[in-house]
């Protein structure tokens, strides 16, 4: 690495505290805001959603309420997908986020489940699954399903959605999509607190500190050599990127 970097100004340990301090005031409001937004979002109201929706899982056809694997709460990430492409061609930030979901036993233990609604065919976004190393529930959404629980919204991008099931009877209680599926994963935040932060070029950094990485919203800030980032370690370990579609 160059040594040849901007980088903050030196002071002794009393004027970093200092500043520190001064910093953490904003932390801990910024914190309180977030659970008071958090409070406001447990107060949403909610809509009903045909429980009897179709996807399909390992065992083939299966319904939306299926997908709750009888607990009361779903979390669903839909998960893009470019049908008929090869591997390295597949949405690479779906392929951040969706690395980053790993133990999953806390979010049971609050009669919570998590799983991906991909939006494309199950053969193919299967093997992708396998080829990444995923172990979360995976469900491919036919595209008449997605018209159904994603309506009014645009299919075909990453969107987070929650559900409560009341009985046989489900209901949506909120959604995302673009940099507020960003929960998904710890890697941005970490990135947060480092001074160089997560180097993209829409951060308000100072002159000279490092913005390789283009825009946070593109697909340069996820890709490198050709591919999504993350899928690199998995080709390292010898996984086959092979989706079945006669395209490697």
């Amino acid at each position: 690495m160059s040594d040849e970097l901007e980088a903050p100004k030196v002071v002794d340990r009393n004027a970093f505290q200092a500043e520190l301090d001064a910093l953490r005031v904003r932390e801990k409001a910024h914190t309180r805001e977030g659970d008071a937004i958090a409070a406001a979002r447990r107060r949403l109201p909610m809509v009903e959603v045909d429980g009897a929706t179709p996807l399909i899982g390992e065992r083939g056809a299966v319904t939306l309420l299926d997908a709750f694997e009888g607990r009361r709460q779903l979390i669903a990430y839909y998960f893009m997908w470019h049908a008929g492409r090869p591997a390295p061609e597949q949405c690479e930030g779906c392929t951040l986020y969706t690395s980053q979901v790993r133990e999953l036993s806390f979010i049971h233990s609050r009669d919570v489940t998590y799983a991906t609604f991909c939006q494309g065919p199950y053969e193919a976004s299967a093997r992708y699954r396998d080829f990444m190393g995923w172990e979360m529930p995976w469900y491919s959404a036919p595209r008449d399903s997605l018209e159904t629980l994603l309506v009014g919204r645009r299919v075909g991008m990453m969107h987070i959605v929650c559900y409560l099931r009341q009985g046989s009877k489900v209901f949506e209680t909120y959604w995302t999509t673009r940099r507020g599926v960003e929960m998904i994963g710890n890697s941005y935040p970490l990135l947060d607190l480092t001074v160089y932060g997560r180097q993209e070029t829409w951060e308000d950094s100072p002159a000279g500190w490092p913005q390789r990485w283009g825009e946070g919203t593109g697909a340069h800030a996820y890709r490198s050599n050709g591919r999504p980032i993350v899928q690199w370690p998995r080709l390292n370990a010898g996984y086959s990127d092979d989706l079945g579609t006669g395209k490697r």
